[in-house]
């Protein structure tokens, strides 16, 4: 068992690493090398990402929350010391049981209660040893700037939908509590470092407390299998786009394999952010939505969380719980009860619900005296003057109501404001007709599936209330638009909370609506509540984290970028970056090159202002064409007349153009065509269809080559153009069903070219051509960076072993930065390919310069 030094990391690293758990397995030491990763061959190994399959048969989750689901007290007998027991209505502890009883679980989080460091060691070890939980101690002032000041004062109310326009409104963006919020996420990484297995553990972060731990722990240990759920919502990208840490924090959580979301609508903004502030695609593979991240597919999971059924049903049948609806059943006889459970916060609607009941009561006076409003308020977990605001208007709202409309024995609004047990709670579910939960903006809210469970009871609640257990039982539920669990409540009255009529109304129908009705209802939530638990739930996010990780062990890894820019890439393992060296070698003992260049991405940098090849390319491209072993070919999307232009000074130059159609060997021959089309009819119809899509859709433009026709969005809205992009793809392909035409969708474009030309023609002609002039290759370079290009690969990755190239020839088939892709080699950038080829001609001329030297030997030996 780990030592009680345990928690100082320093301690860990600095000599012999302790045991923890399974078979005294080592705890591996921290890498702080990036790189391709190592093979962990024995415990006493100091790799920590090893891809050798686990020899322990049990699972290990460790569950990373801003809080251990632990209570502590002091113990009573005067010895002071601290007294823990599990948290039954935390969820971290509630999920547990749907991870199956072969899951070992680790809990990582910090405890409510501030323990003084003289005695961290000792409860650290505690914890550990008695409850499986890794404590992080928090100073107090840091804990303060992150928890009450970045995550409570920016993050939540950002997330709530609430900008900070002035400084009363939320919390203007400070960069030290920022800071606060970074500083204590790294300490909870360091927890998880001590006792992780990174090759055999699962990894699952809760809730915006920590967005930005997948990042620390990924930077650590590449291939950690790493999930994430966020149980607020997230925010629309217009409001997102306002948090100045936006690109940290979206960055941070995609070093995560699984991001979870409660509904579509938060995943969807989610995904809108990524789009649009990173340029990241998203496509639903197989019924999955996946991000595709340098190589990495980071999936998207969409899935409320449940109750916790055991639990539930256990209070119910206390004697307690009976006892308290027996209370409640005599103290409203002759009313009926509406139920409210809130927190008392902005984000609750308290006072608009309450504004509603006083609409009901003016508006229906046959209500007064029969229908009484509960409102349970929880104490809010933030602080702040906006909580102070909402207790005075609650306060004052509630008394105003009540002296209007309240007679003696006869209160229209109950406000419980204390503390109440759990058993307490639930008796008000037991014995109340409606549930009204109105919250202008909340994560999940878990409250109407207590309500639904509560109202099934049991036998004995049936025969304290008087009810024959064989009648179907009955609940109604009203419920917000803008909560998580409004799209699982189907059979519950929507409402938009603002609209204080609306409300009133919604409430009368939930009294008037038919006993059939009711049941119907009631049956229809009761059946998805008890099927779709806590358990479902956790087990469910589990087998996704399980699937997403599933490839981990057969890629590469290397993390690139610095501090909250950092990210891994993941690739096939026969991919890697093509030396210089390797490659200038091969060239120098080949005597028939075909070198194949992309243009844009490649030749010329994409994000530049200038969209023409500089002096250097136009330099380096003359001199390999000035090595009669080079045939070098230029293959651009672009037009002819853009091509002739750009390199009108490469005279023996091949120069390919709208993607192979149009083909020129060197400067002195005409264009040829590399395939026979002579019908372009079918321009009449898909250019009238493209202005179409150009004139809806604000920032596209068409493109017009002679064998094609090009819709770009590239400037247009991210979300809007692909979804366009799609419309019109569709549009196409059925008006040019039986032309002789292919209709492709691309990077931020949408063509229209004949069938059969691509890239790959290019590469298949120029080979062809080396060949009947008796120059079979014995060295191939292509080079490319997007999708185009993968055609001109294929090809000459096919031709290897074939009569088109030479037995021995080498093959260098390279795409621009690391992606998936059908090429073997990669290099970073433009810069990159522009020294390699710089590489290429600088040996040129060194065996230009030896075979000069040996020829004017030869002359001078011939002449004595």
């Amino acid at each position: 068992m780990v030592s009680r030094s345990y928690s100082n990391l320093l301690d860990l690293v600095s000599g012999d690493s302790p045991t923890f758990g399974r078979g005294g397995k080592k705890i591996p030491r921290v890498a702080t090398v990036a790189g391709v990763l190592s093979e962990l061959d024995d415990e006493t190994s100091n790799s920590v990402t090893s891809d050798a399959p686990s020899s322990v048969s049990q699972d290990r989750m460790i569950i990373v929350g801003n809080q251990l689901p632990l209570r502590a007290h002091r113990s009573s007998d005067g010895s002071g010391e601290w007294c823990f027991s599990w948290d039954e209505d935390s969820l971290l502890l509630q999920l547990k049981d749907g991870l199956g009883e072969d899951v070992e679980v680790l809990y990582v989080g910090c405890l409510r209660e501030q323990i003084d460091p003289s005695e961290q060691d000792d409860v650290a070890q505690t914890l550990l040893e008695t409850f499986k939980c890794v404590p992080a101690f928090i100073p107090p002032e840091l804990f303060s700037k992150f928890y009450h000041g970045f995550c409570k004062q920016q993050l939540w109310p950002l997330f709530h939908y609430m900008l900070p326009l002035s400084p009363d409104l939320g919390g203007r963006f400070d960069r030290s509590l920022w800071q606060a919020y970074v500083s204590v996420n790294k300490i909870f990484a360091d927890k998880v470092m001590e006792v992780i297995t990174p090759d055999e553990d699962f990894v699952w972060v809760h809730d915006y407390h920590l967005m930005v731990l997948p990042t620390f722990l990924r930077k650590r240990f590449n291939r950690v299998k790493l999930g994430f759920f966020l149980h607020s919502p997230f925010p629309s990208s217009e409001i997102y786009r306002t948090l100045p840490v936006r690109d940290e924090l979206l960055r941070a959580l995609l070093n995560s394999d699984l991001i979870g979301f409660h509904t579509f609508d938060y995943a969807r903004h989610f995904l809108s952010c990524c789009s649009r502030m990173l340029g990241l695609a998203y496509q639903s593979k197989r019924g999955y939505i996946g991000l595709e991240y340098y190589g990495r597919t980071v999936s998207i999971k969409i899935l409320p969380v449940g109750i916790h059924m055991g639990q539930l049903l256990s209070v119910l049948n206390l004697p307690e719980t009976d006892s308290r609806v027996a209370e409640l059943r005599d103290q409203f006889r002759g009313q009926t009860v509406l139920l409210g459970v809130d927190d008392m916060d902005i984000f609750k609607g308290i006072s608009l619900k309450l504004l509603a009941m006083e609409q009901l009561l003016t508006q229906h006076p046959d209500k007064r005296g029969k229908v009484v409003l509960v409102q349970i308020a929880n104490p809010a977990r933030g602080r702040g003057r906006d909580v102070q605001e909402v207790q005075s208007e609650t306060y004052a709202t509630v008394t105003r109501i009540n002296e209007t409309f309240g007679r003696p024995g006869y209160h229209p609004v109950v406000l419980i404001d204390t503390p109440l047990q759990f058993y307490e709670r639930i008796a008000y579910y037991v014995i109340a007709e409606c549930c009204l939960v109105t919250a202008v903006r909340d994560g999940m809210n878990l409250i109407p599936y207590e309500y639904i469970i509560c109202r099934q009871g049991n036998e004995k609640l049936d025969e304290t209330l008087g009810l024959n257990p064989s009648t179907p039982k009955k609940s109604m539920l009203v419920v917000s638009e803008f909560i998580g669990c409004s799209p699982s409540l189907s059979g519950a009255i929507r409402v938009n909370p603002w609209n204080i009529d609306a409300v009133a109304e919604a409430m009368e129908s939930a009294l008037i609506v038919p006993e059939p009705e009711k049941q119907m209802r009631h049956e229809k939530h009761y059946r998805y509540v008890s099927t779709h638990d806590v358990a479902y739930w956790a087990h469910s996010f589990l087998q996704d984290l399980e699937r997403a990780c599933r490839d981990h062990v057969r890629r590469r890894c290397w993390g690139i970028g610095f501090g909250l820019g950092f990210r891994v890439i993941a690739l096939d393992p026969n991919f890697r970056k093509l030396s210089v060296e390797h490659i200038v070698s091969a060239y120098k003992r080949t005597k028939n090159r075909a070198i194949l260049l992309d243009c844009d991405g490649t030749m010329i940098l994409q994000s530049s202002i200038s969209t023409t090849p500089n002096t250097e390319a136009i330099g380096i491209l003359n001199n390999l064409c000035g090595d009669p072993k080079n045939v070098v070919f230029v293959v651009s999307g672009k037009d002819k007349k853009t091509v002739t232009e750009w390199f009108s000074s490469c005279e023996k130059l091949g120069i390919a153009a709208e993607h192979g159609y149009f083909l020129r060997p060197s400067h002195d021959v005409e264009w040829e065509t590399c395939l026979p089309v002579t019908d372009f009819d079918w321009k009449q119809i898909a250019e009238p269809v493209m202005k179409l899509y150009t004139e809806t859709t604000d920032g596209s433009f068409i493109e017009t080559k002679e064998s094609a026709l090009v819709w770009n969005y590239q400037y247009a809205d991210p979300d809007f153009g692909s979804c366009q992009a799609k419309e019109l793809l569709d549009h196409l392909e059925s008006v040019l069903a039986n032309e002789p035409v292919s209709v492709k969708s691309g990077q931020h474009i949408v063509e229209v070219k004949p069938q059969g030309v691509n890239k790959g023609l290019v590469a298949e002609r120029l080979l062809v051509t080396m060949r009947q002039k008796g120059m079979l290759p014995d060295f191939v370079l292509c080079i490319g960076d997007d999708r185009s290009d993968e055609d001109m690969f294929e090809v000459i990755m096919r031709a290897k072993g074939l009569p088109s190239l030479s037995p021995v020839a080498e093959v260098f088939a390279c795409t621009v930065g690391r992606k998936p892709s059908k090429a073997k080699y990669y290099l970073e950038d433009t810069t990159d390919i522009l020294r390699m080829l710089q590489g290429l001609v600088t040996a040129s001329e060194q065996a230009a310069r030896s075979a000069s030297h040996v020829a004017s030997t030869r002359v001078i030996i011939d002449r004595e």
